[in-house]
């Protein structure tokens, strides 16, 4: 806390000079403890042999930015006229694939000569190690399972499909004995080689997954997910009538709670102590499609403390609850209130009278509701999808491996990984297959977006599978995160190929850790470069956010709820994707407090005062004559300017223009990464890291404690989020010459050029006095909605990107 206090207290009235030194010694200091190693958490461009490699070759375009790995792939449809092997005259009948050292198997069928499987196996041709495959018909027993017959391929003989080539159709084979002779039986094959790029490919069972059984292949293979369609739901609620309370000697004290599946709310209670209570207040909740939960609506009377009584209470279905676009009044409705009494035990519903509630209930498809941290957003689009724009291009993600990764768990008493990766970009999640049992995994896997703004950023993370032995019979066990990687499409060059190995940075209670490295690529595509340097103009988000907007606590608590729905919609898919593994990539816990965070962003606004800090030191200068040749000169530039004072702005937009045209030979040429350094990850101290990995409520005794503890971080979670974003703004006035995003850049330093030239042509006095004018202007000539240079200035890139 000794830190805080020298920053917090005395950084305000400290000369610049002594607060740089301060500043310049801690950072000194913190070095001194623990090395940095810049090398280690770096980004590193890589050279993979992406797409089919060879001309012509029809991979190249339709699944190029990953490498290409070959399959044999075995499809075994059905059987027919199956002999019986049994003393029982039945057939269990089972196909077993075998390819040298792997062999994998389909379900069996009791008693059917007429077996329908159309089940999938894929052998890694990089591990194939035979040149005959085996497809064997075997009658399953209680003591030695019988041979019925087989079916040989010789792999040189075996067709190439490449897609987009069709599905090569199955056929029928005879089955013979192990002598060659035919015997009775056939079954219905295809064999062929392919690559991942095959339809086949995802459902496949994978020679490579030998080990694991029946039930828990299912949560290796790769999948892709929806995130739910996600609504905001507006409860007005404006008035109750002819209430009858169950003690009529006093005056009720009345509200109103409503509960939305897991959500609850409840209004203040009514001012007007009548039976006829008043409240006009809004309720917000998240509701997601297809609408599962009833809104519930009570009436209730606060008797005492902890004591309250039903008055009446309502149910309505949200299949019926209008839908609106924009901010115009929807019609209210009086609903009837229920009274449920207590009988001999069982509740039963009294409709003796007849108390009525007046609401004014609708579904906001204007808004965007917010379910990731607003800094790395990647979706921006309202719930509505009559409110959405064209796509303005694509963004192409591929997978491809990760090296060095760590044991994450210890198995047949060795440490071991089984690691896959999941991507979310707007509303469509992916997840890869699982490598079994690597440390250098290669997916080669690759998915596509749609992309509505550029000013977005997709996440990229890698787990480790605990969920091997049949899913969820691995009791309370969690997959463990490795590492995740945010890129931000603005910062990306259009049509080019990025191929990085990303370092996997996690933050334990014992320090910074690198996991590994996971090897990316990326290219994002655009459809329409004038389309998207419109975006660049226009708000952030949608309208009704502006024109109705929400308060910082409604949307904190709206992200809260839409998180907790999307986490548990996915986590019942099949297979799912689990609760810690989607509040990992949203950024759940983002808000909570911590040191070594608000360390990292009080640093990032010295770094963005600096520049200023930098000019007061040199002015100083001139004023000294530390360098008389420059104060002359300056003196001269200041008597022309007061001379032709109309010389002053374009002189400033002309510097900024050189200054743009300057920096461009050092833009950026690598996408972001996670900066342990910028996180001040690697300089924390034990303690801090206590205290940030701390469980909410705090576990540190005693109770008082514990309460002043836990207010402390609540009230220290908000101030640093101001921080942030006081650094954010910073960030994003730097890098409007920094060329972080080239086309923002571009679009700046080409307005500074026109900027330049037009106010060099027009008298000053014009300009003043039209600035002047519009910026007193009427409130009639004015809207709500943000200026054009604003939704510029937030589309900027900043610094978050790199947080970790």
């Amino acid at each position: 806390m000794g830190w805080m206090s020298t920053g917090t207290t005395f950084g305000l009235i400290l000369p610049h000079q002594l607060l740089l030194e301060l500043v310049g010694s801690r950072i000194s200091f913190k070095m001194m403890q623990r090395p940095f190693r810049p090398e280690e958490y770096s980004l590193k461009e890589t050279s993979p042999h992406l797409g089919g490699g060879a001309a012509g070759d029809k991979l190249t375009t339709t699944y190029d930015l990953v490498e290409q790995m070959q399959y044999l792939y075995v499809r075994v449809v059905k059987a027919k006229d199956l002999p019986s092997k049994d003393i029982t005259g039945s057939c269990d009948p089972y196909v077993e694939v075998k390819l040298g050292n792997y062999k994998g198997t389909t379900r069996h069928f009791e008693k059917k000569t007429n077996p329908e499987w159309n089940q999938v196996f894929a052998f890694s041709k990089e591990r194939i190690q035979s040149s005959v495959v085996e497809i064997i018909v075997k009658d399953k027993d209680f003591v030695k399972d019988d041979f019925i017959g087989r079916v040989l391929f010789d792999l040189n003989e075996v067709p190439k499909r490449v897609p987009p080539d069709s599905p090569l159709a199955p056929q029928w084979y005879r089955l013979e004995e192990r002598n060659g002779h035919k015997v009775k039986g056939e079954l219905m094959l295809a064999v062929w080689m392919g690559t991942q790029a095959d339809e086949a490919f995802p459902e496949a069972w994978h020679s490579d997954a030998a080990s694991i059984p029946g039930d828990g292949l299912a949560s290796i293979r790769s999948k892709v997910y929806l995130t739910p369609k996600l609504w905001y739901l507006r409860v007005n609620v404006i008035e109750a009538q002819d209430l009858i309370p169950n003690d009529r000697t006093r005056f009720p004290d009345v509200y109103v709670k409503a509960m939305l599946g897991n959500q609850a709310l409840r209004t203040r209670v009514s001012p007007s102590r009548t039976l006829n209570p008043m409240w006009n207040e809004d309720l917000m909740f998240v509701a997601a499609e297809p609408f599962e939960e009833h809104l519930i609506l009570s009436v209730e009377d606060r008797i005492a403390p902890g004591k309250d009584d039903v008055l009446g209470r309502t149910i309505i279905s949200l299949q019926h609850v209008p839908r609106r676009l924009d901010h115009k009044l929807l019609n209210s409705q009086w609903y009837n209130l229920e009274k449920h009494v207590i009988v001999d035990g069982e509740q039963k519903k009294e409709t003796k009278f007849s108390s009525r509630i007046h609401l004014r209930i609708c579904l906001e498809g204007g808004y965007h509701v917010l379910d990731e941290s607003t800094h790395y957003s990647s979706d921006l689009r309202p719930t509505a999808k009559q409110l959405w724009k064209h796509s303005i291009g694509i963004l192409e993600l591929g997978i491809l491996t990760a090296q060095g990764l760590l044991p994450m768990k210890t198995k047949d008493g060795r440490g071991t990984t089984d690691a896959y990766c999941v991507a979310k970009y707007g509303q469509k999640w992916v997840r890869t297959r699982t490598i079994i049992d690597s440390f250098t995994p290669k997916w080669n896997e690759q998915y596509t977006w749609e992309v509505y703004d550029p000013c977005t950023v997709i996440t990229i993370g890698v787990f480790d599978n605990c969920h091997l032995n049949g899913g969820e019979k691995a009791n309370g066990a969690r997959d463990t995160r490795i590492g995740k990687v945010r890129i931000r499409l603005s910062t990306l060059e259009t049509d080019r190929v990025y191929t990085h190995a990303y370092p996997l940075i996690v933050l334990t209670p014992a320090g910074v850790k690198k996991m590994g490295e996971v090897q990316l690529a990326v290219r994002f595509t655009c459809s329409s470069l004038l389309n998207m340097m419109h975006l660049y103009s226009q708000p952030l988000l949608p309208k009704m956010h502006y024109v109705h907007p929400l308060s910082v606590m409604q949307v904190d608590n709206l992200r809260r709820q839409a998180t907790n729905i999307v986490s548990t919609r996915l986590s019942r898919a099949e297979p799912p994707l689990r609760k810690e593994i989607v509040e990992y990539m949203l950024d759940v816990d983002s808000h909570m407090w911590s040191m070594r965070k608000s360390k990292a962003n009080f640093f990032r606004i010295m770094g963005v005062l600096s520049p200023l800090i930098a000019v007061a030191k040199w002015f100083d200068q001139i004023c000294h004559w530390r360098n008389p040749l420059t104060t002359i000169l300056i003196h001269i530039l200041f008597v022309i300017l007061v001379l032709y004072p109309e010389l002053i702005l374009p002189t400033i937009f002309l510097y900024l223009f050189l200054i743009g045209v300057w920096y461009y030979r050092w833009r950026p040429r690598q996408p972001p990464h996670m900066d342990t350094r910028l996180s001040h990850a690697e300089s924390a101290h034990p303690d801090e890291l206590d205290e940030e990995f701390d469980t909410f409520p705090t576990s540190r005794p005693p109770d008082i404690v514990r309460m002043r503890y836990d207010r402390l971080r609540s009230v220290a979670g908000r101030i640093q989020t101001v921080v942030g974003d006081l650094a954010t703004q910073g960030e994003r006035l730097q890098s409007l010459l920094s060329w972080r995003d080239p086309r923002a850049t571009a679009l700046f330093v080409t307005f500074c050029f026109v900027a330049a030239i037009v106010l060099y042509v027009t008298p000053f006095r014009v300009v003043v006095f039209l600035a002047g004018l519009y910026t007193l202007r009427h409130p009639r000539f004015r809207h709500k909605m943000p200026s054009v240079p604003l939704n510029f200035f937030r589309r900027l890139p900043a610094r978050t990107d790199s947080m970790l």
